[in-house]
């Protein structure tokens, strides 16, 4: 938005330097991008201004915020017409049907003007921020809007039907061609202005041809009007026109500049086009006007919030400089220092929200005082918290063990969006098959039409962007929320996975390279249950998107159930994919907030050792044997482990040799090799009798 630096100057003394003017603006919430020399202006200020800051978009609602920022008066702009003897009532009748959509209508008239060019000042004015002057009459009411924030129209009187202005609705086969010579079909959610017989205006948007004002008009009726946000905006939107007007209107015009609005206006154009003001303006109003705002400013609050020391004649001054009424009252009980009633100014009405239970938060008048004050001047400081930091909750417990697991497996934590692809959700295994996908009502693009049932499609999508960018090798994880429908409840059911995907060649030419594989990947997830203290079995499955015989589901073994899945994609790029996922809900019982590591010193007596090859059919996984280990283990069995498992020459067809270390250890004695035998000799029996081959022996 541009602003014209003499322009402003008319209404506060500023200092030569414009650069100076900008950096205090910006620092006060009004950004400068750039200042530039205009022709009719000796500079021009692009200010960003706020949408919650109507009142200044405007070159005197951005000059009261300089005035406080240097410390130097405002001067106002004489309003007040010279009138004739005949009343205003005499030459327009106005009525609101509308008040809702129009709480405000104020109306002059100026009659006997010459419409013709407007002099050399005004000109200057308009150009030098881009608008283009058009005559004497039409350019007032522009300049007025940059001068006051306030949207003006102006009508040909002798146009006007029945010489009548209605404020009301639009009627179904009703059209008005706008000033751009568009014509609009209108309906009664739109609010129009007009005359005796015809709608003459869009409230809030723009005027209708038929009633402009052209060179051959005389008498010219003057609006300012306050319209409801909302109308401004549907009939903005429904017929796509972004005017002046319309984008004050839609963020709060102030409805109490109306009747100044038009003396201001009926002055000028009497000064510049000739004619006589009649006497009085028309005012209607659907109720005396806005509630007054007001709120309690305690100045040691202030302080304590800003980590600084404002002095109070200083905050007197800087908010009645920028329009609010300010009033001392008695301090707090548990405050030092003075305390104000702040009451807002009808400009500010829509920037300040009244709380639940009466009143203004306060820290909407601390950023008032503190961006005057400067926020520059306010040392950077970390808040003091007083008392400690809560323990973790067991779901935070399980995210910081699991990140910090998998970070030391050499894997990179990544974030993605929580919207899928419908087809790569469908085409990837998820923890509940049956239940369908959440579809978006306005999805952002078709490849993210759904909210994720699983977290490995994004992971293999940030997988795959970089294997066709040259990355050798992949290891990638992420903890977050998927999303499952619940039929009947008002929210989806929203558990926390956590994926893993890796891929590719570790090393390099002068060290020993390795393909990361499925079992990588097993090691990975291994090392995850067992930070977390979760025993984990892997049972092959049959799963979508997973190559078959290199696909299993993830077991808990203390509930039996399902709690993940891992395995190898059968879609392939530059090099394959390993994918795991696992529901953290299945891992968070085993750790509370009192979680702690028991630490056992270990025996000073000596360890045995002992070897058992057990042949097996084929397909009893390991998990099963693990499991048997564990419920049959004999006395002093502090540990084993699968040593080897071997096929070939010597063993059965579609039989397995898996040997098995174990390790014997006594706390209180050292253990005789007989003593070692005897347990031994019966774990061995119970395994052979639940595992041992009983096909035909080898040929």
């Amino acid at each position: 938005m541009l602003f014209a630096r003499d322009w402003l100057g008319s209404y506060v003394e500023l200092p030569e330097d414009a650069a100076q003017v900008a950096r205090r603006l910006t620092f006060a919430g009004f950004a400068v991008a750039s200042i530039a020399p205009v022709a009719g202006s000796d500079a021009v200020f692009d200010v960003e201004v706020t949408s919650n800051r109507p009142d200044c978009m405007c070159h005197l609602g951005l000059a009261r915020e300089l005035a406080v920022l240097f410390d130097r008066p405002l001067r106002q702009p004489e309003v007040r017409p010279r009138e004739g003897a005949v009343p205003v009532g005499q030459a327009v009748r106005v009525d609101v049907e509308d008040a809702a959509g129009c709480p405000r209508f104020a109306a002059r008239v100026v009659r006997g003007v010459r419409v013709g060019p407007s002099p050399a000042w005004l000109r200057a004015r308009l150009e030098a921020i881009g608008l283009r002057a058009i005559n004497n009459v039409v350019d007032v009411t522009n300049f007025v809007l940059w001068e006051m924030g306030q949207p003006l129209h102006a009508y040909d009187l002798a146009r006007l039907a029945g010489g009548r202005i209605v404020v009301r609705r639009g009627r179904g086969g009703e059209a008005l061609t706008t000033l751009d010579g568009v014509e609009r079909r209108l309906d009664p959610e739109i609010l129009v202005i007009a005359d005796g017989e015809r709608p003459i205006g869009l409230a809030g948007v723009m005027g209708g041809r038929d009633s402009e004002v052209a060179e051959s008009t005389s008498d010219v009726l003057i609006e300012a009007a306050h319209f409801d946000r909302r109308r401004v905006r549907l009939a903005a939107r429904r017929f796509a026109l972004h005017t002046d007007a319309s984008h004050r209107f839609e963020r709060g015009a102030d409805p109490e500049a109306c009747r100044a609005a038009t003396d201001r206006a009926a002055a000028l154009i009497a000064e510049v086009a000739g004619g006589e003001v009649l006497a009085g303006a028309i005012d209607r109003r659907a109720a005396p006007g806005l509630p007054l705002l007001r709120g309690r400013l305690e100045l040691a609050r202030l302080n304590s919030f800003a980590g600084a020391a404002v002095p109070a004649a200083d905050v007197e001054r800087w908010l009645a400089g920028l329009g609010f009424g300010i009033s001392p009252v008695g301090p707090a009980a548990d405050a030092d220092g003075p305390a104000w009633e702040v009451t807002v100014p009808s400009w500010r009405f829509y920037d300040f929200t009244p709380r639940p239970g009466g009143g203004l938060y306060p820290a909407d008048f601390y950023e008032e005082v503190l961006r005057i004050y400067g926020l520059d001047r306010i040392a950077a400081a970390l808040p003091a918290l007083p008392g400690s930091d809560g323990p973790q909750t067991a779901a935070q417990l399980v995210r910081d063990r699991v990140r910090r697991c998998l970070a030391g497996a050499g894997f990179s934590e990544a974030i993605n969006f929580s919207f899928a692809d419908p087809a790569a959700d469908a085409a990837l295994p998820n923890l509940r098959p049956g239940t369908p996908p959440l579809l978006l009502a306005n999805p952002l693009s078709e490849r993210a039409a759904a909210l994720r049932r699983s977290l490995v499609p994004n992971l293999v999508d940030s997988a795959r962007f970089n294997q066709r960018r040259g990355v050798p090798a992949v290891r990638l994880f992420e903890v977050a929320t998927v999303f499952f429908d619940r039929p009947g409840a008002p929210l989806p059911d929203e558990p926390e996975h956590v994926a893993l995907v890796c891929g590719g060649r570790l090393g390099s030419p002068w060290s020993r390279e390795l393909d990361l594989d499925l079992f990588d990947l097993k090691g990975a997830v291994e090392g995850l249950a067992e930070a977390l203290g979760v025993r984990l079995a892997a049972r092959p499955a049959t799963l979508p998107g997973l190559l078959a015989g290199a696909a299993a589901e993830l077991l808990d073994l203390d509930s039996g159930e399902v709690a993940g899945y891992m395995g190898r994609l059968e879609a392939e790029e530059v090099y394959p994919l390993f994918a795991a996922e696992i529901a953290l809900a299945a891992l968070t019982p085993r750790i509370g907030p009192g979680a702690h590591l028991a630490v056992e010193t270990p025996s000073r007596f000596p360890a045995v050792s002992a070897d058992f090859t057990l042949t097996q059919p084929l397909d009893v996984p390991w998990s099963e044997i693990e499991a048997a280990i564990a419920a049959a283990s004999p006395p002093d069995l502090v540990s084993f482990a699968l040593k080897d498992r071997y096929r070939g020459p010597g063993v059965p067809e579609g039989a397995v040799n898996t040997t098995i270390a174990f390790l014997y250890n006594a706390r209180d004695r050292s253990l005789s090799q007989d003593e070692v035998n005897e347990r031994q000799a019966a774990l061995t029996q119970e395994l052979e009798r639940r595992f041992g081959w009983k096909g035909a022996p080898a040929p």
